[in-house]
């Protein structure tokens, strides 16, 4: 059962109990461009504490060096070595698990922010937001051509997806033996700043469906990220606290990790989830109505 957080002792002592504070960014510290109150004052509180504080997200939209622009605009302390994106995951994986030879390629459904991920790993790619693809042409296989040193297909939030990519990674994954299906995150929606739109999940599913299998997930709640962590920060698990607003990403994320788990209900995840008949089976250990309320700590 939770803990439902409430009094100034409680987050006093919340505080004082871990060093290390994983933060989700999007329906945690923010709403597309506005500000969770309370939450700049909160990451402060924390460092004058000399706690170590990380931001980790499913986002694959922007690398980390952009999504450090985004904390710059909204006033919020954040050092790019700091920040954790399912972008830089996939592109760490790639590099560093699958060990992806200097010759092979891989075939990109997603952004501009995957891109410089896969670039800075070293990994060569195609597609994308190359103009070939970004297109509402019609796509046929008479005019397309197999590049056979294609060895995966990673998968991200993709706003410009359409035919011609999902059909290009299609012909990949069955023709090219061995080539892996990854997917940055799987979730099925994220919170913009005027409302729900379909997340990386849903772009991924075509192929999902069309290929009758799963890809690998590489973000949240996958260990893979929290192996990334690892491998740069060091911390203890029993002083380690994962933030967040989604009972399946973050709080998954968490207990997978076995570290501790906050969840707000600024994002996604509603009261009625956590409570009631229909609860679900996934128990943060604290709840907070906001991650402002730690300022009384």
């Amino acid at each position: 059962m939770s803990t439902r957080l409430s009094t100034a002792q409680d987050y006093i002592s919340l505080v004082d109990k871990y060093d290390t504070w994983l933060f989700d960014c999007d329906g945690v510290l923010w709403h597309g461009d506005r500000l969770v109150d309370g939450a700049i004052e909160v990451l402060q509180l924390l460092r004058d504490k000399k706690k170590t504080v990380l931001f980790v997200t499913n986002n694959a939209t922007k690398s980390r060096k952009n999504y450090r622009k985004k904390f710059d605009q909204l006033g919020v302390e954040a050092h790019v070595d700091e920040i954790y994106g399912s972008a830089y995951a996939a592109a760490v994986y790639i590099s560093s698990v699958m060990k992806l030879p200097k010759d092979k390629k891989v075939y990109v459904i997603g952004m501009a922010g995957l891109e410089e991920e896969l670039r800075d790993e070293g990994v060569s790619f195609i597609g994308g937001t190359d103009p070939a693809d970004a297109t509402l042409d019609a796509f046929t296989l008479e005019n397309f051509t197999l590049d056979e040193d294609v060895a995966a297909v990673v998968c991200g939030l993709d706003t410009s997806i359409n035919y011609t990519k999902l059909s290009k990674a299609f012909q990949y994954l069955t023709r090219i033996p061995g080539c892996a299906f990854l997917a940055t995150n799987e979730d099925s929606t994220y919170p913009s700043a005027h409302g729900l739109l379909p997340g990386a999940g849903a772009i991924s599913a075509p192929l999902r469906f069309a290929l009758g299998k799963d890809p690998i997930s590489i973000g949240k709640p996958a260990s893979t990220m929290l192996d990334c962590i690892k491998a740069k920060v060091h911390y203890d698990p029993a002083r380690t606290i994962m933030v967040g607003d989604r009972l399946n990403t973050d709080i998954l994320f968490g207990q997978n990790g076995g570290i501790s788990t906050l969840l707000v209900l600024t994002g996604i995840t509603q009261e009625s989830e956590i409570t009631g008949p229909n609860a679900s089976k996934i128990v943060p250990d604290f709840v907070t109505q906001s991650v402002g309320d730690l300022r009384v700590a």
